[in-house]
């Protein structure tokens, strides 16, 4: 077994489940915490500080999506949502609510581990790199984003995508290369995860997120970074950028 590297906080009531969860967290060299119900989990999360949550979707007392609002009002950690439902409605629910990723259930031991590793790794081993976007800078290593003299706050998942966007102002980003860079999805996966977090960066980093300048929208191919204020603007390699309503993403 690998020595711990990481705390993760399962919030599930499914006893069987989150016992095989907490055994494949811990072959990995993750420590797993528990709680088994809504109520209760804001604060275990106080109590455990972990690095990432899994939080069902499905839960008696208060629902995941509630307990998701309440932990990402005071935090920025991954959440990874478990759910049983399929339905549109509420996977886009649960990832509006703050969710970077979901889990359908059934999964598989390995893909969850997987998914769990690709959302930890995001801050390791971060080179000293400066970005723009539009009128952003964007300091990689020190994880953060200002626009003058002001700072804006983002989830770790939100700027690992501003940071994509921005690294390649020039390059138009399909959704499935997005899932790729940013995820960490190697096959093909729910194209939803970025148009949602789309509309929650913009929300967060333009100016007017019915009209952004920062995330363009290529109609029919993907995204890409606005032109960096003062400076030549990028040409799209293909498509053409388009300010698109945030409820269109």
């Amino acid at each position: 077994m690998r020595p711990m590297s990481h705390r993760v906080l399962v919030v599930d009531d499914d006893t069987a489940l989150a016992e095989m969860i907490g055994i494949v967290l811990s072959a990995d060299g993750i420590e797993p915490s528990f709680c088994a119900d809504g109520g209760g989990a804001l604060a275990k999360f106080r109590e455990v500080k972990p690095d990432l949550v899994l939080l069902d979707l499905m839960l008696p007392g208060i629902d995941g999506i509630e307990v998701c609002r309440r932990i990402r009002a005071e935090s920025d950690v991954p959440i990874v949502m478990l759910t049983a439902r399929s339905d549109t409605t509420d996977v886009v629910a649960g990832l509006e609510s703050g969710a970077d990723d979901y889990v359908p259930k059934p999964f598989k031991p390995k893909e969850l581990v997987a998914r769990v590793r690709a959302r930890l790794r995001r801050r390791e081993d971060e080179a000293p790199e400066v970005l723009r976007a539009g009128d952003l800078v964007i300091d990689v290593a020190g994880h953060t984003v200002t626009r003058g003299d002001r700072s804006i706050s983002l989830t770790p998942l939100e700027f690992d995508l501003l940071a994509a966007l921005a690294r390649k102002p020039w390059q138009v980003f399909t959704r499935d290369v997005l899932l790729e860079q940013v995820w960490g999805y190697r096959h093909q996966a729910d194209t939803r995860l970025v148009n949602v977090h789309v509309q929650r960066l913009r929300s967060k980093v333009e100016h007017d997120p019915e009209n952004p300048q920062v995330v363009l929208t290529v109609r029919g191919v993907g995204y890409r970074a606005g032109a960096t204020s003062g400076g030549p603007r990028a040409a799209a390699p293909t498509g053409t950028a388009t300010p698109e309503p945030s409820g269109g993403a």
